[in-house]
């Protein structure tokens, strides 16, 4: 009872060895927790290797015995046992080589298996894990029967991953967890991407049951990991334990060691082998924890008794609300490690928190804003974190941190992700929020932006960048994706930052008046063209022209609503700040004859009137001083240096100042749930069965010279649309 099975005898080696263990832990016979053959199967050497298809036929095999022989929950215990004898060995502990060792394989063969389970399983509910132990099993001592062991593990996976550094020896192990975590919150990658009460997601469930020290160790440890950016090295990363010479032979691009199975079974091999694997997949994991989003239904049952032909008709009342989510709030009350608001207010935050450096953080991110994941985090943290906001609003070197942004936004059309595009403008939108962000951004001068082609910005302002950027963003919008959120975003971005403009530069100065001038043109052609389509219906058959007619209607106000926002942009700067700003003032002189069809326009008139306004005060003195000379481009910006002097404001009239803030809507997880594990799949190198995803579409893989570009760019149109319509009106201007 509860013995092991006798191991090949004489000079058997390592591989048959290995198969022989793994080939009776997926077979019929059940060990019990006891059994000496769980301590034979994790001191297999971690340098075996099995062919693919012996491990996909191992996976068969165990998910026909598993029911019966409980094997995956029995390995889970044990995963959790050598990380509790971790947590409590000493460094010297002469045994702890021998432990790591059995952690790693433990942690690496349950990924594997459980992974084969998950997308593979046939039940809504994953009865196919078996996470329980049968009422028959012989309870060890100490070990609690009645216990969730999904709550168990992740439990000592988390608290092995808060409470122990990053080292020489622990790193392979802590690759290895959180490489076991992506596996096990993959259960996300089922469900459709509205999440519902019945979903089942076991082990991320769990996680977010933990008491909150414990996920605030966790959240700490993965964002010093993320910062720290420790790189594997096959040389540093030997373990020292042991007796056994080259116990780990090889760290892999993804996941640090393979035991018995190969790096393409259980990674996407075809992806992108990160330099940071450690970072990667600790700002993956972390960003799947705090987006995580569990519906909880209350039923309350109402008794309707109005019609006497029935006894009675019970009516379910559905009310959902959110079960809360520990990992965002501890993410969201993280504080920096070199000051805390109680210093200064004497209101501590109550309970523990996490505590980083901001300033590490703040320069990693700028290091790493080209990768989605990172755009996501600094996303995350200024929605939700007040204090890493008001750090990022109070740095002197905002460039570190603004200028990838801009440069992704620059290079937007070389197949950059809409999804990112969305996430950096949102960004800029709430950074922009803030008055002090748009003022020191026109004190920054930058020497060169050697990125920027089009035209050669020397001693450029951040500012002036950002609204040149900005704009170019609008126009190639307008000639290519003609999706109205993205332009809304950018003009409300302009719209905030044009009171505070500082010393706009002359290119800036006239990529603005240049786009007024742009969606002019489209106005006026949609206006000709709804004309002509209202005349032509009434001559048609009624009800014929009315789809198209809707359509040019709603697209023209789309328009009138653009062109007003800037023409508003343009009253803010010279309303609020003409006499810091003589090249705005030189470009509306310059192109002046672009507002005179809107001076008399019923729709426009009255903001046109303010730049009539200042074009007569100008207008007017040059022509007291105009000479038999001519005038060059520098003596009239210097005569209108010089009038800004005396410039007084007077003749203006005085708009409420518009200022847009971005709130999030109502459900973000139906965004953000599918991107942050589209994320892991193209970052972490995670591979899953296409077949089993329901979270979001995925191209089919078939013809991949041809099917797969297609299947690409269909995905991509598709995940436009969808990006479109769930970020849509959370732009609003405030009161």
């Amino acid at each position: 009872m509860g013995g092991a099975p006798s191991t090949p005898r004489g000079g058997g080696d390592d591989v048959s060895v290995a198969e022989y263990l793994i080939t009776t832990f997926v077979g019929e016979k059940s060990f019990p927790l006891a059994s000496d053959f769980w301590n034979k199967l994790l001191e297999l050497p971690l340098s075996s290797r099995w062919p693919s298809d012996r491990v996909h036929q191992a996976c068969e095999l165990f998910a026909q015995s598993n029911g019966y022989t409980r094997h995956l929950a029995k390995l889970l215990i044990h995963l959790s046992w050598c990380l509790q004898e971790l947590l409590q060995a000493s460094d010297d502990d002469d045994q702890k080589g021998s432990i790591y060792k059995r952690a790693v394989n433990a942690t690496y063969i349950s990924s594997v298996f459980l992974k084969y389970l998950i997308e593979n399983g046939k039940s809504d509910s994953l009865e196919e894990l078996h996470l329980s132990l049968d009422d028959s099993e012989p309870v060890p001592h100490g070990f609690v029967m009645d216990q969730d062991i999904q709550n168990f593990v992740m439990h000592s996976v988390l608290s092995f991953i808060g409470s122990t550094e990053v080292s020489p020896n622990s790193y392979v192990l802590h690759q290895e967890l959180l490489n076991f975590m992506i596996v096990a919150m993959s259960t996300q990658l089922l469900s459709g991407p509205s999440p519902g009460p019945s979903d089942a997601n076991p082990f991320i469930d769990a996680a977010m049951a933990q008491e909150k020290s414990l996920v605030c160790l966790a959240v700490r440890r993965l964002l010093l990991n993320y910062i720290s950016r420790t790189p594997p090295n096959a040389k540093d990363y030997m373990y020292s334990y042991g007796d056994s010479p080259g116990i780990l032979e090889r760290v892999g691009s993804a996941a640090a060691t393979f035991v018995l199975l190969p790096l393409n079974y259980l990674v996407n091999n075809s992806g992108d082998g990160s330099k940071h694997p450690l970072a990667e997949c600790s700002l993956h994991v972390l960003l799947i924890l705090t987006n995580y989003h569990k519906p909880i239904m209350s039923d309350e049952s109402l008794t309707d008794k109005s019609d006497d032909s029935a006894a009675s008709e019970s009516v379910s009342k559905g009310h959902v609300f959110s079960s809360g989510n520990t990992f965002s709030k501890a993410l969201a009350n993280a504080r920096d490690v070199e000051f805390d608001r109680s210093d200064v207010d004497g209101n501590g935050y109550p309970g523990p928190h996490v505590r980083i450096p901001f300033a590490s953080l703040f320069d990693t991110l700028g290091m790493c804003l080209a990768d989605e994941g990172a755009v996501l985090l600094l996303y995350s943290l200024l929605q939700g974190n007040s204090d890493f906001k008001e750090y990022v609003l109070v740095r002197t070197d905002l460039d570190t941190m603004l200028m990838p942004i801009l440069e992704t936004l620059y290079n937007a059309s070389k197949r950059t992700s809409s999804n990112q595009i969305y996430m950096m403008l949102i960004v800029l939108l709430i950074l922009s929020q803030d008055s002090s962000f748009n003022s020191s951004i026109h004190k920054m001068i930058l020497p060169s932006v050697p990125w920027y082609k089009e035209h050669l910005l020397h001693q450029t302002s951040l500012g002036s960048l950002m609204v040149i950027i900005l704009i170019r963003t609008v126009q190639h919008n307008l000639s290519k994706l003609r999706d109205v959120y993205l332009q809304t975003t950018c003009l409300a971005t302009l719209a905030n930052m044009a009171p505070h403009a500082h010393h706009l530069s002359a290119y800036a100065s006239q990529r603005l008046v240049s786009l007024f001038y742009m969606l002019s043109r489209k106005y006026n052609k949609l206006s000709e063209l709804t004309g002509e389509k209202q005349q032509s219906i009434k001559i048609s058959l009624a009800g014929e022209g009315d789809c198209v007619s809707e359509d040019l209607a709603a697209e023209l106000q789309i328009f009138t609503d653009f062109l007003r926002l800037v023409l508003d942009i343009l009253n803010a700067i010279l309303t609020y700040a003409l006499p810091r700003n003589p090249e705005i003032v030189y470009a509306v002189m310059h192109r002046q004859e672009v507002f005179q069809p809107f001076k008399n326009h019923p729709r426009f008139h009255e903001l046109v009137e303010n730049i009539y306004t200042v074009l007569d005060f100008f207008n007017s003195r040059m022509d007291s001083q105009r000479s038999d000379r001519e005038w060059s481009v520098q003596k009239v910006l210097q005569f209108i240096i010089n009038n800004c002097r005396s410039w007084r404001g007077e003749g203006m009239k005085m708009f409420t100042q518009l200022h847009f803030s971005y709130e999030q809507e109502s459900h973000p997880e139906e965004f953000f749930i599918p991107y942050v594990w589209q994320l892991a799949f193209s970052r972490c190198g995670f591979s899953f069965n296409p077949d089993a995803i329901n979270l979001f579409p995925v191209p089919q893989q078939v013809e991949k010279e041809t099917e797969e570009v297609r299947g690409e760019e269909e995905v991509e149109e598709g995940k436009e649309k969808k990006v479109e319509e769930l970020m849509e009106q959370r732009i609003v201007l405030d009161p």
